[in-house]
């Protein structure tokens, strides 16, 4: 899976959204609302760059090379519905976005970590994938060693748990996928209409 390791101030600028959440980032866009690069007068966006940064959006987010991004759009066309709201469900089902909106982490780059190093176990079971697609029923609870339960118990009581979909038990550490996400239910507003346009060129 991708993992961006350059200035996340600048993506969270450029594309105007929050896309990293480690603090530094968030204080950059608090600070300075506009694009990196604004000394001069900024020429307006076509209607390609437009669905570029939504496309952007959507890679950042969740973490995605343009060859993952590009599977999960061909998948999401084969299944039954609306093309853009199957890419967005099938972002969302992914095991690091689940931990994440779970509350188990503050970032899904924290997430994705703790995945690979094996500290999640989903239905007793050990997965180190973050791509890993979660359905509904799953049950998301982490290793059982006394330093990691501390590590996310406290990593917990700052993190944002919105997800409706998974039901959270912070005295357990226990994440329930009750149900799987609608479209409503993704945590990215995007325009995935020019998303789905700009992958079908």
């Amino acid at each position: 899976m991708g993992r961006y390791t350059g200035p996340k101030a600048r993506i969270n600028r450029r594309l105007g959204f929050q896309i990293f959440e480690n603090a530094g980032a968030i204080r950059a866009l608090d600070k300075k609302a506009y694009p990196p690069g604004m000394a001069q007068k900024r020429r307006k966006t076509s209607i390609y760059g437009e669905a570029l940064n939504e496309k952007q959006k959507i890679k950042y987010y969740y973490g995605l090379r343009e060859k993952h991004l590009r599977k999960y759009f061909d998948k999401s066309k084969r299944l039954k519905g609306n093309t853009g709201e199957n890419l967005m469900v099938l972002c969302e089902r992914r095991l690091d976005n689940v931990v994440r909106r779970a509350g188990y982490t503050l970032t899904r780059p924290q997430a994705r970590q703790g995945i690979v190093h094996g500290h999640f176990l989903v239905n007793g079971r050990r997965v180190d994938r973050p791509s890993y697609q979660c359905s509904a029923g799953d049950v998301i609870t982490v290793k059982n060693r006394a330093n990691l339960k501390k590590l996310y118990a406290e990593m917990g009581t700052g993190a944002d748990q919105s997800a409706s979909w998974i039901n959270f038990d912070k005295e357990e550490l226990k994440a329930i996928v009750t149900s799987l996400p609608s479209a409503d239910d993704c945590s990215l507003p995007v325009d995935v209409g020019s998303v789905v346009a700009f992958l079908s060129r």
